[in-house]
């Protein structure tokens, strides 16, 4: 018992990194869509709202936990098994909703990357900035192709420099009419591409998360037992 003890304290302290981890997550995921990406829809802030808004409860169950195991405080125990456990259900939601929804995530980001486009001339330099170092980073250049942004300057055949596969100043000029200079990929598909690449590092978190959440319960149900009995944990 005084084993299961320790264990639900080592637990509760992951579980506050955790917390931690996601609050900073979220406000990162939410920075990036709106400032990186420009993203306008509402809806789109619904994600890492939900993943500050779960890591912030996390954080404060976590206090519940360490503070119970450490006081061997039957009510506190339990209030921290009952909220992990209502956690993990918010969490199950969370991925069916996403998963619903995932169609709908694709045609806010293409919605936003055709805004970008439409904007650029006539938007302050920071914007245009911005735009720059997305098709730069992601090597990539409209949101389907080059083709794009076929109207985006004086003469039909510019696009912006950032398209260049190397990048120099005014190497956009006429660039349409020597495709070869520009990168073929669209960033639509650069960003779904950098998605897929990190989705798998998402998963086994999501797991070892969900493994240790578990476990907590486990441990903390044991614990409960043990001080209900008035087993001397100590």
């Amino acid at each position: 018992m005084k084993c299961v003890k320790y264990l639900l304290f080592f637990f509760n302290f992951v579980f506050w990194a955790c917390g931690l981890a996601m609050i900073i997550v979220g406000i990162i995921v939410q920075v990036t869509l709106h400032n990186t990406l420009m993203i306008r829809d509402p809806s789109a802030s619904g994600a890492p709202i939900v993943i500050i808004v779960v890591g912030v409860i996390i954080f404060f169950i976590a206090f519940f936990g360490c503070c119970g195991a450490w006081k061997e405080n039957y009510c506190m125990v339990t209030m921290f098994a009952v909220l992990l456990t209502l956690i993990i259900l918010i969490e199950i939601a969370a991925a069916i909703t996403a998963y619903v929804f995932r169609g709908k995530i694709k045609g806010i980001v293409r919605d936003s990357l055709n805004n970008m486009i439409e904007d650029y001339n006539k938007s302050v330099p920071g914007f245009r900035d911005t735009v720059d170092k997305l098709q730069e980073g992601l090597k990539c250049c409209g949101v389907s192709n080059y083709s794009d942004w076929d109207h985006y300057g004086l003469r039909l055949t510019q696009v912006p420099d950032s398209c260049c596969v190397n990048v120099s100043k005014d190497c956009g000029i006429e660039a349409l009419s020597k495709p070869t200079k520009l990168h073929s990929k669209g960033c639509q598909a650069a960003l779904e591409e950098l998605l897929q690449k990190n989705i798998q590092w998402v998963i086994v978190a999501a797991l070892v998360i969900a493994f240790l959440q578990i476990m907590g319960i486990v441990f903390a149900c044991i614990l409960m037992r043990g001080i209900h009995s008035g087993y001397e944990v100590m």
